[in-house]
């Protein structure tokens, strides 16, 4: 690696973490600079998706003060990340890529579609406030579940379909719902760390460049995010899915 290729990673690790703080998809920018210095596709995700764990929790401790009062909840959820990033880990390395790419775009744009419709799809299930605890507790587990394989999978826009399927059935502002996101995303980050480390090809190198920047982007985009207004914070990710799955849709098929 020269000097070129770290400044080049240095870069795309601060972007992203910021972009993970505040919306998610910054692996669609530490992807593709880690194929741009070299790596097969394979490893570059494993790379990847190793090297922007660190930043997720530095979005955690930058939200921690929107987590107050929901940490029982939110910790009951972590359980149901871990098994769900363990099993999208095991399906990159067990799969054809190409099967899940086609699937990926469609997963991020119908996400994104069910966070800037939330309103009108509040009607059809039923505001969050008046949903029975023991079906929000099954709706949120089966979100996190979803959200989690595809987190092991791939993790790009992870956080867009976090805050969707969170969105929709917690009944709290934008900003503790990103919060309640940052957590889960360091979770499944952190499982797939474990899960890659053991058995994925993992470029070390890449991974130690590109992870102290997305610490520092991870942090600074969680304090920015708390600054924002929800509607604004929910344009923002609105925009962000929308440009990611486009991204991947035109990826998967051209």
């Amino acid at each position: 690696m020269d000097l070129t290729h770290a400044v080049l990673l240095v870069a795309a690790g601060l972007a992203a973490g910021l972009m993970n703080a505040i919306a998610g998809g910054g692996s669609l920018i530490t992807f593709p600079a880690l194929l741009g210095v070299g790596l097969a596709p394979v490893p570059a995700n494993v790379s990847n998706s190793v090297a922007v764990c660190p930043g997720y929790f530095a979005s955690v401790y930058g939200s921690r003060r929107d987590l107050r009062g929901q940490e029982r909840r939110t910790l009951l959820l972590l359980p149901t990340a871990v098994v769900g990033a363990i099993a999208g880990c095991v399906l990159l390395l067990i799969t054809p890529e190409a099967a899940f790419d086609i699937v990926v775009p469609f997963l991020v744009l119908g996400a994104t579609a069910v966070l800037a419709f939330q309103d009108q799809l509040r009607k059809v299930v039923g505001h969050p406030a008046r949903i029975s605890r023991g079906r929000q507790r099954v709706m949120l587990h089966s979100m996190v579940a979803v959200g989690s394989v595809y987190g092991g999978y791939f993790g790009a826009a992870l956080g867009v379909m976090f805050v969707a399927g969170l969105a929709l059935v917690l009944d709290e502002t934008l900003a503790r719902v990103t919060a309640v996101k940052n957590l889960l995303s360091a979770t499944v980050g952190l499982t797939t760390v474990v899960v890659f480390a053991l058995f994925g090809p993992v470029n070390w190198a890449t991974v130690a460049v590109l992870a102290p920047a997305t610490i520092v982007g991870g942090y600074v985009g969680a304090r920015l995010a708390r600054r924002l207004r929800g509607s604004v914070l929910k344009v923002l990710i609105v925009v962000f899915g929308t440009g990611i799955g486009i991204y991947l849709l035109f990826h998967a098929f051209v």
